[in-house]
């Protein structure tokens, strides 16, 4: 259900290190397919992080927002606000889209279980 696509798609290779340190904001960026479709990830803090712009629009195009949003609170799933360099990157990864000024992530587990859970709500399901 769940592949990792590593390396290189677009302009950013998907296992860059973006800051190239060690410090606050030290992540890398990577594709994985869910239920058949890529989506781009931030690695931050050994999380991986999905934007949730992607999730909706391409995950879960089929089920209004106001659905996946009550899904989401239902499974206590919190979301958080990315920074401007997780900005760039998600943009450059093309995992939102180059007009965006903000964007939220969820982790992984979350996705996996919002996926779990709206299951039932999609056609192609």
């Amino acid at each position: 259900m769940f592949l990792t696509c590593e390396g290189t798609f677009g302009i950013v290779p998907a296992t860059m290190d973006y800051n190239g340190d060690a410090g606050p904001g030290h992540f890398h960026a990577g594709y994985q397919e869910i239920e058949g479709i890529n989506l781009g990830y931030l690695q931050i803090n050994g999380t991986q992080m999905f934007a949730l712009a992607q999730v909706l629009s391409d995950l879960f195009k089929d089920i209004p927002r106001t659905t996946i949003s009550k899904k989401m609170e239902t499974l206590k799933i919190k979301s958080r606000r990315c920074d401007l360099q997780e900005l760039r990157t998600l943009k450059a990864i093309n995992s939102v889209p180059t007009r965006a000024v903000k964007c939220s992530l969820i982790s992984k587990a979350d996705l996996e279980a919002l996926c779990t859970s709206c299951k039932s709500l999609s056609p192609r399901r």
